[in-house]
């Protein structure tokens, strides 16, 4: 996918800004033109938060992201907030453990990801942002599993080292629904 201009959202605590540094740094890996812009509520835990990120061949004028290509919700506030703002053709990607709604738009596509319910039955709750990751690679193309995988293991510092494996295991299985 070229001109990759995605929204990552949720609530503190979900992992949404570590996912968006994770394809940003996948893409700094393969030399693409990236951009990160974390936006978090003051509670952090439990408020809002989301990303925008922009991964690109060519040079990004703007580090915000008005109408994406790309939305990733994994709260039913996210979604309520971003469903109109994605671009006719674009992509939602919906946890739909969490978000009882359907997207009502019919211009672009939906992906429901059951990933908050996938990281639980591996013991891994926390990581629900990490199997979307999978399924977002996965429909989108933007990376395969194996660069990911080697993205989170080169990235993640040394005291965060002993997290690669579970994270990694969880993009898999994200990425192999």
């Amino acid at each position: 996918m070229n001109n990759c201009k995605m929204i990552l959202a949720g609530f503190g605590g979900q992992g949404i800004l570590f996912a968006g540094k994770m394809l940003v740094y996948a893409a700094m890996l393969k030399g693409k033109k990236l951009s990160w812009l974390p936006s978090y509520g003051p509670e952090m835990r439990g408020g809002t938060a989301n990303c925008h990120v922009i991964i690109d061949d060519e040079a990004i004028g703007s580090p915000i992201v008005t109408h994406p290509n790309v939305l990733i919700a994994m709260n039913q506030p996210s979604l309520d907030k971003f469903e109109n703002e994605v671009e006719k053709d674009g992509v939602i990607f919906v946890d739909k453990s969490l978000i009882e709604r359907k997207v009502t738009r019919t211009d672009i596509k939906t992906v429901y990801v059951d990933a908050t319910e996938i990281a639980d039955k591996m013991g891994m709750k926390k990581l629900a942002n990490m199997v979307m990751l999978g399924a977002v690679l996965k429909e989108t193309g933007l990376f395969d599993a194996d660069e990911m995988a080697q993205t989170i293991k080169e990235s993640l510092p040394e005291k965060k080292q002993h997290l690669a494996e579970s994270n990694v295991s969880a993009v898999m299985a994200g990425f192999n629904i």
